[in-house]
């Protein structure tokens, strides 16, 4: 045979009537099912360094509001709003690219923090909100209040420091050393007598559970800038903190409850001062009408910028709102633009108003017809 012949594939001859060898078929399959579950695997449950925002819901405010009895009931609806969110497979993301959907980078949203630490943060968000929603309705109605320190919660566990081995993110401490935390500065300057290689006791509540917990002290990481030695710095556990408060007035005929659910953010802030206002009033200020809308709420009333308006206004509209509360535009901060746009794009007879303050979404309310008499 020619040396320089390229090689040829050999073929398998039957040898004495013995057919040539085949695979069984369930090796076939059993290829099959593995390329398709990997494939499935890829498309659906491998997770993307992104997530999808989309309009969520808008939401009657009144179920999560409790006040003592005697209050009458309103025919008009304050609604807060949300963002939907998930996170991205190879699906979602392509779904999403095709529909332009907002997508974010999940970097650029955590920051520095875990996503632990920023549900957390989210659900102390919402916790504030709904204080300073309170305080800002208490100082329109004139109603006097105290505050009541019911825990500190576990924001954030420095690396490398003792709590990062025994608290969690989402701890509420209750207690140290026996005694029950009851000031926003207690924990702190009980700490600021230590030193380092003490311990403390800690009483604390995790998924709804009390336990005790014994944490050593160690040298704070030390602040930018600082000079000095170890003997200049700080002695604690490792810990960012955040004070649980509730406002309670001293009629308890007036006092307020809130429970939203898992909704997070403080971006409810303003319709839930504008709903305890309508609860504690005699008379409805929304007039029967179907009012949403946005914005975070400072004890003085002003009215702070959002994040993700054009969503609300969707889903302000599928649930039939007449009226929507955007902020104001101020301070480069442009929601109400956002919200006017998004209202015009979808063709929705919703009307934005811009506010600025609580005074302001009141003096609106206060000159708007009731709807029973149009």
């Amino acid at each position: 045979m020619d040396q320089d012949q390229p090689d040829m594939k050999k073929k398998e001859v039957p040898v004495q009537g013995i057919p040539p060898k085949k695979r069984p078929r369930w090796i076939k399959y059993a290829a099959s099912t593995l390329i398709g579950l990997i494939a499935a695997y890829f498309l659906v449950l491998y997770p993307l360094p992104y997530y999808i925002y989309q309009p969520g819901s808008a939401e009657d405010i009144a179920p999560m509001i409790t006040t003592a009895p005697g209050h009458p009931s309103d025919s008009g609806v304050f609604m807060l709003t949300t963002v939907g969110v998930m996170d991205a497979n190879v699906v979602t993301y392509l779904w999403g690219k095709a529909t332009h959907q907002e997508i974010r980078p999940k970097q650029k949203v955590l920051g520095n923090q875990t996503e632990e630490e920023y549900n957390q943060s989210q659900v102390y968000s919402m916790s504030s909100s709904q204080s300073n929603a309170i305080l800002a309705a208490y100082h329109h109605l004139g109603i006097d209040f105290e505050y009541r320190v019911d825990s500190i919660l576990v924001l954030h566990l420095i690396p490398g420091m003792p709590a990062a081995s025994v608290l969690a993110v989402g701890d509420q401490l209750l207690k140290v050393d026996g005694t029950p935390l009851t000031k926003p500065d207690q924990l702190v300057n009980y700490l600021s007598g230590k030193k380092v290689g003490d311990q403390v006791k800690l009483t604390l509540r995790r998924g709804g559970k009390e336990m005790d917990a014994e944490v050593p002290l160690a040298y704070l990481p030390a602040e930018a800038g600082a000079t000095g030695g170890e003997e200049t710095r700080r002695v604690g556990m490792g810990i960012t903190q955040a004070v649980m408060l509730t406002v309670l007035s001293k009629d308890e005929q007036e006092r307020i409850t809130i429970k939203a659910g898992d909704i997070g953010g403080p971006s409810a802030g303003l319709m839930f001062t504008l709903e305890i206002i309508n609860r504690l009033l005699p008379e409805d200020i929304a007039k029967g009408h179907r009012i949403a809308g946005t914005g975070t709420i400072e004890e003085s009333g002003k009215v702070g910028p959002i994040g993700g308006i054009q969503h609300k206004v969707v889903a302000a509209d599928r649930e039939g709102a007449e009226i929507f509360f955007a902020p104001k535009d101020e301070n480069g901060y442009t929601n109400y633009s956002e919200a006017l746009k998004q209202a015009e794009k979808i063709g929705t007879k919703m009307k934005i108003v811009p506010v600025s303050t609580l005074e302001d979404a009141i003096a609106y309310l206060k000159q708007l017809p009731d709807k029973a008499s149009e």
